[in-house]
């Protein structure tokens, strides 16, 4: 009988409980870039990126402001083309799964202020054709803790009630792939740990994530892999022996 990973739906409000789980297979997929490279006229933002990601890791990319993090996580989400190179997902084989397309959380957290939250869920639930998607949009507002203020405009929100929009919009397809561009920003600390909880619960149920941070923290010790970037560069990385402290602490210098 095949396994089926249970894969968590978030909670969050004033008082996290824990978390709940709801069965879904996902694809084991990876990241592989191959000779990346980013140019925006004569800057480069990206030169020659060349390394692997495989199935079921939790990876940082660190790495000071410039060092190339937010560009490389926005080709891997299919946002941005690379000037030149390759980007493909190992253990992907069927493209035209809703889940096979990965989830995307930018810094900017890219929700639309003069729809509802529900009406932005709804939004890319569809343009993701996700089955069910009132029923799923509705899931993930009750586990972000924003079922109350579903009608309410997204523009009256704060910073980090707009962080959970994101992140529910990212997670409204359930990926195998999940990224995420300073997750933790706009979050209180009860958010922060909540968002800890949630990326190792996912991680554990067979979701990829790939993370930029900067320097150790709650989310950081989740960890399994890191990548130090500097002026578009890989300079290091924990696979090729480098210490996860070291480049961490390198990342928030």
């Amino acid at each position: 009988m095949t396994r089926v990973p249970q894969v968590p739906v978030l909670h969050l409000g004033s008082s996290p409980t824990k978390l709940t789980v709801a069965p879904l297979k996902l694809l084991p997929t990876g990241l592989r870039f191959e000779s990346i490279d980013k140019r925006y006229g004569g800057l480069f933002a990206l030169r020659r990126v060349t390394f692997e990601i495989s199935a079921g890791e939790c990876a940082v990319l660190a790495g000071r402001n410039g060092s190339g993090k937010t560009t490389l996580l926005r080709i891997a989400g299919q946002l941005v083309r690379p000037t030149a190179g390759k980007l493909s997902f190992p253990g992907s084989i069927d493209d035209s799964a809703s889940n096979s397309r990965p989830g995307y959380v930018g810094h900017s957290t890219m929700v639309y202020d003069e729809l509802t939250a529900e009406e932005n869920l709804l939004l890319f639930a569809r343009l993701q054709k996700v089955e069910s998607p009132v029923a799923r949009a509705e899931d993930l507002l009750r586990e972000v803790g924003l079922y109350e203020r579903r009608a309410s405009l997204v523009r009256t929100f704060s910073r980090g009630m707009r962080q959970r929009i994101a992140i529910a919009r990212a997670l409204i397809h359930r990926p195998s792939v999940l990224l995420l561009d300073e997750p933790a920003t706009g979050l209180d600390p009860l958010g922060i740990t909540w968002l800890a909880n949630s990326l190792r619960e996912l991680n554990r149920a067979g979701c990829t994530i790939v993370m930029s941070l900067h320097g150790e923290s709650e989310i950081s010790s989740l960890a399994t892999r890191a990548v130090r970037l500097d002026a578009g560069n890989v300079i290091s990385d924990t696979k090729s022996g480098a210490s996860l402290r070291d480049i961490l602490t390198f990342g928030a210098a």
